[in-house]
């Protein structure tokens, strides 16, 4: 039973995440779930100090805020000072996540909360958080319960924002051109990879989270180029990756989210290998068919 706990876990989180990577990819923001993953630290720690306790509704409201920041002040500097957008990343995330561990190390020295723990979630201890209903008798982990109702979230808004997303991500300039708000679009959309960013956090850990909105999203893009397809196939792979990542680390006695990680990576090195040889017959039939 702990076993598929873990596994419709990780594979809930995985495949929100693929569905959420596939767009920041096409937005040429892939890394935007790792400046979010890391500039929320701040916020945490923030959210400790003023609460004093280490009440998960506590740290969800300042991790949140912190997500939101990162995401206004990377918009800030490139549409309004004009840096590139991964100047504006990288300068956004470091800055807060360094407020985030100086202010780890000079006030929190007599608490169990340092950079590692937020930076890697173990997601074993899954099945050891528990919430009972009917009495008792029956029960679910708190993780798989909220990252099931987070993929459900995240299913929605694509289904019914799949039009504005998609144009918005395509080509922000011919959006505007037909009166679509692109600044709404975009502050919405980075809201819910914020939001998916935090809410996997204790889960997971940041590592994992960044790896899952960059990977299976990287992989099948790599195999198609039409949007509902790529969406299909990373979540396909995520899936694979959060099912057989848990069977590879038990096989080798290892981490889970390093197997789920390296399983991913796999696949991407297999479609790479794949779509470098189609590119390569492609070529071969036109130069024989001329």
């Amino acid at each position: 039973m702990e076993a598929i706990f873990i596994i419709a876990t990780g594979a809930l989180v995985a495949m929100t995440c693929a569905l959420l990577g596939s767009f920041l990819l096409l937005r040429k923001m892939a890394m935007l779930g790792d400046a979010i993953s890391h500039a929320v630290l701040p916020g945490i720690v923030l959210a400790f100090m003023i609460s004093g306790s280490r009440d998960n509704f506590s740290m969800l409201i300042g991790a949140s805020l912190a997500g939101l920041l990162v995401t206004l002040l990377i918009e800030l500097l490139h549409k309004k000072i004009h840096l590139q957008e991964d100047a504006s990343i990288g300068i956004s995330f470091t800055w807060l996540f360094a407020i985030g561990v100086i202010l780890i190390s000079a006030y929190t020295e007599q608490v169990d909360l340092d950079q590692d723990c937020v930076l890697y979630g173990e997601i074993a201890y899954v099945p050891f958080d528990l919430i009972y209903f009917s009495g008792g008798e029956l029960f679910f982990p708190r993780a798989t319960i909220i990252s099931g109702l987070l993929f459900l979230l995240t299913l929605g808004f694509v289904l019914v924002a799949y039009k504005g997303l998609k144009i918005t991500s395509f080509n922000s300039d011919y959006a505007k051109s037909l009166g679509i708000s692109t600044l709404a679009w975009h502050l919405v959309f980075m809201s819910m990879v914020s939001i998916t960013t935090v809410l996997s956090f204790e889960i997971v850990g940041a590592i994992l989270i960044v790896a899952l909105l960059v990977v299976p999203p990287a992989t099948a893009y790599l195999l198609t180029k039409r949007l509902k397809q790529m969406l299909l196939l990373a979540l396909i792979f995520a899936l694979l990756s959060a099912i057989g990542g848990y069977y590879l680390a038990v096989l080798l006695d290892a981490s889970i989210a390093g197997a789920m990680v390296s399983l991913a990576g796999f696949f991407f090195l297999l479609a790479l290998i794949f779509s470098r040889l189609r590119s390569r017959s492609l070529k071969v039939d036109a130069y024989l068919n001329e």
